[in-house]
């Protein structure tokens, strides 16, 4: 993921035998100044050397960082497309390792992540009411929802039934999930909430975030479940 020319793919030929052009810039979760050549006859780019800038080292100092991690770098890689030019998205990865390299891992930061991450690839779900029948949401915590990943929102009980792949969401999981996404910063005061909320919220983030990148997300079976978000 590249900060001016989106997403590329590339080869580094003789990579592990220089001790000059590629010293130690390499390694997973590294920040590096990439020097490159696209090539006419193939997708794949010629990389000629790379700097490390930043190796963020913390990181690697727990599983749950590196699990993390990787999750954050593989989500990212499934919403953006080759060559797609996004420097919002770029930031956003590199902040989110950042903050991830200094401070501890928590469902609370990932589902912030996750909700920005899907605004700046065009992807926001839509929670303010009914995305087929446009009815507003009922100010009742006892209110009851269902997602639609097709439909990129929630839907009422009469319009889910029409949808064969929906996950139920109550009032608070909606809530929760609008105020994340309305902060748009991954620095948020800890929620104490029910396992059963949190698991509502986690289902249904993963579970859009893999309708549009259409394949497993490998990295999320080895996200660690945590008591709050």
């Amino acid at each position: 993921m590249t900060e001016k020319h989106g997403k590329i793919t590339g080869i580094a030929k003789g990579a592990k035998r220089s001790r000059k052009r590629f010293v130690n810039s390499l390694e997973p979760f590294s920040l590096v100044n990439l020097r490159f050549q696209e090539r006419s006859h193939s997708s794949l780019a010629f990389i000629l050397s790379s700097d490390l800038l930043h190796s963020f080292q913390r990181l690697a100092t727990s599983l749950d960082k590196i699990s993390f991690a990787s999750y954050l770098v593989e989500i990212t890689d499934g919403l953006i497309g080759e060559g797609e030019e996004n420097h919002l998205v770029f930031q956003h990865l590199k902040n989110g390792l950042c903050y991830l390299n200094e401070n501890d891992a928590s469902l609370r930061f990932l589902t912030a992540f996750e909700l920005t991450l899907l605004r700046l690839a065009g992807y926001q779900p839509s929670l303010d009411g009914c995305k087929r029948c446009g009815s507003d949401r009922p100010d009742s915590p006892s209110a009851r929802w269902q997602f639609s990943p097709k439909d990129g929102g929630i839907l009422c009980t009469p319009c889910s039934r029409a949808r064969k792949e929906t996950l139920p969401l109550g009032a608070t999981a909606v809530e929760v999930l609008t105020r994340l996404q309305a902060a748009n910063d991954m620095m948020l005061p800890r929620l104490s909430l029910p396992s059963s909320v949190v698991r509502e919220i986690r289902s249904v983030v993963l579970r859009f975030i893999q309708f549009h990148m259409e394949r497993e997300i490998k990295s999320a079976a080895f996200l660690y479940l945590f008591a709050a978000i």
